[in-house]
């Protein structure tokens, strides 16, 4: 039985055309080092796969809260759908064994690597997809993204950091904070940011990211523990 095989079995699903799965997991890296006409890496699929996630997810929400607006539903499926949560299926999946990387990519267990983790998951899903049809990779993605629904919405964590610290520095402080990013290293396909967020002038805390937007939400995180708005 091949790893691939296996990964079917973790989750449940019979392949019709296994090479789909093996290409979920095939970094663009891989084929620098192993060359051959039916060997393609994982770009597309995820392409497919992102869009599958947020479809399942959006139609999901729109049913299970028929009363709720616009603005809250998607607040919702930003907090179900993200890098965290593509992080999170990925380690319950241990992803990272089935990887098929170049030697050089392989060394790399930065933020580069999660980054990549994440976007096997979704072109799992895109492999699914293909394969097996919308039921099959909707089943998937309720049983492992949307099944923590309820969890986000009981304890408010569709609220994210920069909008929660925001409410709470104009309440308690009156003012707004301001993020400025310090930094910027890595080469131009694995990013790495840091934010810093002041306060009235006063730098609060700092976070680093694979983008602006994700270092901007972990300096939100850690200035709300900082000042104890958490």
């Amino acid at each position: 039985m091949t790893d691939f095989e296996r990964f079917s079995e973790k989750i449940n699903i019979k392949f019709n055309n296994l090479d789909l799965l093996q290409r979920a997991f095939t970094h663009r890296s891989y084929l620098n080092e192993n060359k051959g006409p039916d060997l393609k890496h994982n770009e597309r699929l995820e392409f497919l796969g992102d869009a599958v996630l947020e479809l399942v997810t959006t139609h999901y929400l729109f049913n299970k809260f028929p009363e709720e607006k616009e603005g809250v539903l998607t607040a919702y499926r930003s907090a179900i759908v993200n890098t965290t949560s593509l992080l999170r299926v990925a380690e319950e999946l241990k992803v990272n064994d089935y990887l098929l990387l170049s030697k050089g990519e392989a060394k790399d267990v930065g933020r580069a690597r999660t980054y990549i983790i994440a976007n096997v998951v979704e072109a799992i899903i895109g492999a699914i997809y293909l394969d097996q049809g919308y039921d099959s990779s909707a089943k998937f993605i309720e049983t492992y993204f949307l099944s923590i629904t309820d969890a986000v919405v009981e304890n408010s964590l569709w609220q994210d950091a920069k909008s929660h610290f925001q409410e709470k520095a104009q309440e308690f402080e009156r003012t707004t904070p301001i993020y400025k990013t310090v930094s910027e290293t890595g080469p131009d396909h694995a990013k790495k940011f840091k934010v810093e967020v002041t306060l009235k002038g006063k730098t609060i805390s700092t976070g680093e990211g694979i983008s602006k937007q994700e270092a901007e939400q972990e300096a939100a995180k850690e200035a709300l523990k900082a000042k104890q708005w958490a």
